[in-house]
């Protein structure tokens, strides 16, 4: 990785552009969710399967997250404020033990998953995220429930990924023994998804 030239916005990952808006990209069309069936499933390995229904998602304890934001299309939006909850939330409230052999969590949505290693999905730049900017997610940015990979700037301890690892309208979490590529990780984007080294696309 090369060294980042100090002139420059410090914030700001290799090939990215800063953005005021908030661009709308997804995989398929955007799903209607029925908040009286919807469920957030839990599974694999753990100790024992869980299922959250809205309204015990809505009880849990909440997060607030300032994050910046990094997409793999190279726009990046600054001091982006989110509500919600931690993974860290459900393993302290019981929800969820995962078992020893644990070490990746995989994210499904409709359609679609993406996979990331527990110990980033337990840091403090991952959130599950219900309220943006102090109003609950739209859909086109993945109401009910999306999570979301973001950047906190000086944390130079957090890895920071492009904000595909983050599925939205996620209903799923699946915690595999074995990485387990999702959707865009199969199509040829990189594992790894590092903003800093600019890993966007496989070797």
């Amino acid at each position: 990785m090369p060294p980042r030239d100090p002139s420059a916005d410090d914030r700001l990952p290799p090939g990215q552009t800063r953005t005021e808006q908030f661009p709308v990209l997804q995989f398929g069309t955007i799903p209607q969710i029925d908040l009286a069936t919807w469920r957030l499933r839990i599974w694999g390995e753990v100790r024992q399967p869980a299922a959250l229904s809205w309204e015990e998602v809505c009880q849990l304890p909440v997060t607030e997250r300032t994050l910046d934001l990094h997409c793999v299309t190279r726009w990046s939006k600054y001091d982006t404020h989110w509500r919600g909850f931690t993974l860290q939330t459900l393993l302290d409230s019981g929800w969820v033990t995962p078992l020893p052999t644990a070490r990746f969590v995989i994210q499904h949505a409709p359609g679609y998953t993406t996979n990331l290693p527990l110990n980033q999905v337990v840091a403090e730049n991952f959130l599950f995220a219900t309220h943006y900017e102090g109003k609950p997610i739209t859909p086109e940015h993945g109401f009910p429930l999306r999570g979301l990979p973001g950047a906190i700037p000086g944390r130079d301890d957090l890895k920071d990924v492009y904000l595909w690892k983050g599925a939205k309208w996620l209903n799923g979490l699946e915690f595999s023994a074995e990485d387990l590529p999702g959707y865009w990780e199969r199509s040829g984007y990189n594992n790894e998804a590092d903003v800093w080294k600019d890993q966007r696309f496989a070797d």
